[in-house]
């Protein structure tokens, strides 16, 4: 198949073949259907996605098949995404059932590696590992994951039956389960150190005021534990009615320093996410050494809402070294030092801000503001070699993702490319293959995967690649026509959809500018459009027109902030009304005080990615602080567009 189709869309008559028979098993898989998997299979012989519907078909009756036709596909197939992804669902299986055997032949071939369970899994399948190391690589994996799976709990369980892993461990899984509203997580923790206690959890999660209520409950022995799942359950629900619990002597005297400070630092991140004042007092009453990463992120954004550097010089210090070293906190601990004026502080903060100045993001711009820097577009790379961009287009596996992505398979072709450039091979492509394979994309405007491959390269940085600009006459005429900077609005619509135009979320939002339905018929009939129809909403010009006058209608009433003006177009306008009263902060300190872990990344997003734009159509260097006026409460004379969904 010729580089210049496989991105293309198919016709109606190639949609009555093999095309058609991938959309029906796509369906079937969707639905466990074994029986259409296995009658439509066939139809796909010969096809650049036969192994796609292998896997499928295969997949959907997994546990049934035996070894030798499972290691017959992975034979076929070998070297592919679906060869290792298949794979990895069967070391799932293996390791669920036991088979130790298989599953350690299987997994010295596994090349994504990058599976929790699986990790968890071959920690109890080699006997040799070392009991010490094994047991705190299982805690961290299992700490580490969302949901109640199987996989590290097995090795858990094992370990705690062997006790080789802390009792402690299970209690403060149970305890991220509650703060974090999974009761399968708590209850299953539990349950390993005594069954009938998964009952009480269960309780206790429902209504924990009435177990802390219940006057038996200081008096039971070995309850303390499940008191604390009750204080951070109730800290969720009502932090101010947790703090007041926490200050009864019976709690005080039965808990631990450890126990109260987990659950004081569960009250401080709740305060916290309001906005609340009183969030770094909470923290205060909490021993740092016993506050987790997330815990303390929290309490170093309440102490900058204080001004108070000397607490977020302290929360940073105490955090883990590799959250440490994120760009995040890299800076604000290189802007405590500062603002603490002690010996050599000055050059401890130089160097702190030297570690991340230059890169792409939010804090690396910042970083490179403050040691008096401007971003501007760096010096394109050497040009791609024939022979380079010939490798990337004769990747088989690049093939089979853009084809997929060109043909409604959008889902299957975007991981089968991020296998192809970050996992097939450990560590990923290197530079210049990331390079030629995001060359590949831009030519088949597959805009997404043009800029995130391209974002992967660490030394040779192609600024056109991971700021390209499609629709430019559309989009800087319509910017100009609304009175937007027309950087402010590619910033926008690179985060909201990396310019793929049919993109729909999860919540209904359309196009390249990711409008919602509502939105789009509010702001359509506000501007004059009175023919609207919804679905045009999904057409290239209709959504920028839309749009962008919704931005400008927000960038107004947000008085001109860029940040809040993103923060509304991602989160509705009623939130950062709320957000912004309180003290008058810098803006980058009030963007990292955004409650929403979504909505705080992408405004930070927003106004890096505006100040590349901004660089790359003017031509001119940026400063990234000239987007970041103060933000306070609003003026008292000044009323909000109540009407701006």
């Amino acid at each position: 198949m010729s580089t210049a189709l496989l991105g293309a869309p198919a016709t109606a008559t190639a949609q009555s073949g093999p095309e058609r028979a991938l959309q029906d098993m796509r369906e079937a898989f969707r639905k466990n259907d074994q029986r259409t998997l296995s009658a439509a299979l066939p139809r796909l012989q010969g096809h650049l996605l036969e192994p796609l519907g292998a896997y499928w078909e295969l997949r959907a009756r997994l546990e049934s098949a035996s070894p030798d036709e499972i290691r017959a596909f992975l034979s076929r197939w070998s070297g592919s995404y679906y060869e290792d992804r298949l794979r990895n669902d069967w070391l799932l299986l293996l390791g669920r059932r036991g088979d130790w055997n298989n599953f350690r032949i299987e997994q010295a071939q596994y090349r994504m590696n990058d599976d929790r369970e699986v990790q968890c899994y071959a920690l109890l399948a080699d006997p040799q590992s070392p009991h010490a190391p094994a047991a705190e690589t299982v805690r961290q994996l299992w700490l580490g994951q969302k949901e109640a799976d199987e996989g590290c709990a097995s090795a858990a369980r094992a370990l705690l039956q062997r006790e080789e892993l802390e009792v402690d461990a299970a209690w403060q899984r149970a305890r991220l389960g509650m703060e974090n509203g999974r009761l399968r997580v708590a209850t299953q923790a539990v349950a390993m150190l005594d069954k009938q206690w998964a009952v009480t959890v269960e309780d206790i999660y429902a209504n924990p005021a009435r177990y802390l209520d219940d006057k038996l409950t200081a008096l039971r022995p070995r309850t303390k534990e499940l008191v604390t799942l009750a204080l951070v359950r109730l800290a969720v629900k009502d932090y101010q009615e947790a703090a007041e619990q926490l200050g009864k002597l019976r709690w005080r005297t039965q808990l631990t320093d450890e126990e109260r400070s987990w659950v004081w630092g569960v009250v401080g991140r709740q305060a916290a996410l309001k906005l609340s004042p009183r969030a770094l007092d909470y923290f205060n009453q909490a021993q740092e050494r016993y506050l987790n990463d997330e815990m303390l992120a929290w309490k170093t954004r309440a102490a900058l809402r204080s001004a108070d550097w000397k607490q977020v010089q302290g929360a940073i210090a105490q955090m883990g070294e590799a959250q440490r070293r994120d760009p995040t906190w890299t800076y604000w601990q290189a802007r405590a030092l500062l603002a603490l004026q002690g010996p050599d502080h000055d050059g401890q903060a130089r160097a702190l801000l030297q570690r991340i100045a230059g890169g792409t993001g939010f804090y690396e711009q910042l970083a490179q503001e403050a040691l008096g820097q401007v971003t501007a577009v760096a010096p394109a790379p050497a040009p791609l070699s024939p022979a380079e961009k010939a490798a990337a287009q004769q990747n088989p596996g690049l093939q089979r993702a853009l084809w997929a992505i060109g043909n409604g398979l959008r889902s299957e072709g975007v991981r089968e490319w991020n296998y192809q450039t970050n996992l097939h091979q450990r560590g990923g492509m290197n530079d210049r293959e990331l390079l030629a394979a995001a060359d590949l994309a831009c030519q088949q405007q597959v805009w997404d995967r043009c800029i995130n491959t391209s974002e992967r390269t660490r030394t040779e940085i192609d600024y056109n690649q991971r700021f390209p600009t499609p629709h430019r006459e559309q989009v800087v005429k319509r910017a100009r026509e609304v009175g937007l900077d027309p950087a402010y609005v590619y910033g926008l619509i690179r985060q909201e959809s990396r310019f793929v135009t049919d993109a729909r979320s999860g919540v209904g939002a359309s196009g390249l500018m990711q409008v919602m339905p509502a939105t789009a018929q509010w702001t359509a009939k506000r501007i004059g459009l009175t023919d609207y129809k919804p679905h045009q909403i999904a057409e290239r010009d209709t959504n920028i027109l839309i749009g962008t006058a919704y931005l400008k209608l927000a960038l107004d009433d947000f008085e001109g902030s860029m940040p809040m003006a993103a923060a509304a177009y991602n989160a509705g306008p009623g939130r950062p009304r709320v957000w912004r009263n309180g003290p008058v902060l810098e803006a980058p300190a009030w963007i990292e005080n955004i409650p929403f872990t979504e909505t705080r990344d992408y405004v930070k997003k927003v106004i890096a990615n505006t100040t590349h734009y901004a660089a790359l159509l003017s031509g001119q260097p940026q400063r990234i602080g000239s987007r970041l006026a103060a933000i306070g409460p609003r003026l008292g004379n000044l009323a909000p567009n109540a009407d701006l969904p």
